[in-house]
Parts: C-alpha cells; structure tokens; sequence
C-alpha cells in the first residue's frame, strides 16, 4: 500500500485544520486558541513518540523504560483527575501495574501476540491507556459520591462499620460506572465506529480477517484491564476516603 509523501499529509492536515476553524468561528463555539494549541501538541508529541518508538524497534530493551515511563505519566494524570496527592499514588500505580499484568500474562503466555517490541509495546500501550481511563473515572466518582453521601458513610461508622466498609458500596458503583466507555466501545465495535486497531491494520496491508483477530483481542485486554484495575483502585481508596471525608472534585 503506498501512502502520500510528508508535504502531501501536512497539506491535508493543514486543509483539515482550516476547516476545523472556519466551522468553529461560523458556528460561534470560541475553542479555536483551544485547538490549535491541541494540533500544535499533537503534532510535536506524536512527532517525538514516532523518534523514540523507532529507537525501541531497533534497541528492543528500552521497551521496558519506555512503558515504565507511561505508567509513571498514566499514574500522575490519574491522580490529577482524582484530585489525590503524592502520598497516594502508590494507591493509583498498584491499580495500573496489575491491570496491566493480568492482561499481558496470558496473552503472551497463549502466543496471541508475538515477544518482540513492534507488538508488545502498541498493545500493552492501549491497555495503559484503558487502564488509565477506569482508574480516573473509579476515582473521580469514588471521591466526589463519597463527599456527597458523607453522611450515609458516618452512619455505618457510627454502626461499627470499619471505613472499608462504610465506602465499598460506593466504590462498587463508581467502578461499575467507569466501566461504561469500554463496554460501549466493545458492544458498537465494527457497527457504530472501526475501531483503531482494525483501521491501523487495514492501513499497514493486514488481511479483514488478521485485522479484527487484533482488535478483538485489543478489545478484550482493554476490558480486562480496565475492571481489574477500576475493583483494585476501589480496595485501596476504600479505607482512605471512609476515614476522612474527601475534598469535592
């Protein structure tokens, strides 16, 4: 398959984002400064991913640092999103770590995907970035029902409910909830949207079939990860924020 030459996608992209603008400004929704700033940021971040990624394929045990370094990124934006400070990021990294472990396990173990850098690091990449997502959800929903039924909290400590137990409940809910964008991702798969897995592989010469074999499995890792990483988020901020009530979001 032959793609265009770099000034033939600048070209578009340029095009694109032109469009882009002149809607906005027609359509009076004042985000132009918000996107271009987004574009500009997307444009020199992927540049720089595509420099390091490269660097992996050729030296394939910097692939260990590099998702060292995504977890670490994944882990200081969902505590941002959870409104937690350092003291309890240990609390957000061990939800990521065995979201991400209980996935890639069985996979390689099953030889769905081969040991090499060119796949384990893109799949093992959106699975962080799943994982990321339930964490910071979970969290963000956990905390905030948790401030505003605070009362219902200090009845069962009042009970002689331990602050486990008193938070729990809300902890199932907001990780049942959190889990929402993965199941309609998973459920609308190849109906509503091609997923970016299917597409990628489409792109790159992969066969319909090889192509949604990948996604399906991208699609179930994800969903694997992000529960087991939304229920551990839960049994470690369950006695956290039934001690103490938290700060609104």
């Amino acid at each position: 398959m032959r793609y265009g030459s770099v000034t033939q996608s600048a070209a578009a992209m340029a095009a694109l984002a032109l469009i882009t603008v002149a809607v906005m400004w027609w359509g009076r929704v004042r985000l132009q400064r918000d996107y271009l700033g987004a574009a500009v940021r997307s444009v020199l971040q992927l540049l720089g991913v595509a420099l390091v990624v490269a660097w992996i394929f050729r030296n394939p045990a910097g692939v260990v640092v590099y998702l060292g370094v995504m977890l670490l990124a994944a882990t200081a934006t969902s505590m941002r999103r959870i409104g937690v400070g350092r003291r309890d990021a240990w609390r957000v990294l061990v939800p990521l770590i065995c979201g991400v472990a209980v996935t890639l396990t069985p996979v390689l173990v099953a030889g769905a995907l081969p040991v090499e850098a060119q796949s384990v690091l893109p799949f093992t990449a959106q699975v962080i970035g799943g994982a990321m997502t339930a964490t910071s959800l979970t969290g963000s929903r956990f905390r905030d029902d948790a401030h505003a039924q605070w009362e219902v909290v200090e009845g069962y400590l009042a009970l002689g409910a331990t602050p486990r137990q008193a938070t729990t409940e809300l902890g199932r809910r907001a990780a049942g909830r959190s889990l929402i964008p993965a199941l309609d991702q998973m459920r609308s798969a190849g109906l509503v949207v091609l997923p970016g897995a299917f597409v990628g592989m489409l792109l790159g010469g992969a066969t319909p079939a090889q192509a949604a074999q990948v996604q399906l499995l991208v699609l179930f890792a994800l969903m694997a990860a992000s529960v087991t990483a939304a229920v551990m988020l839960v049994v470690l901020f369950a006695p956290r924020f039934g001690t103490r009530r938290p700060a609104p979001g």
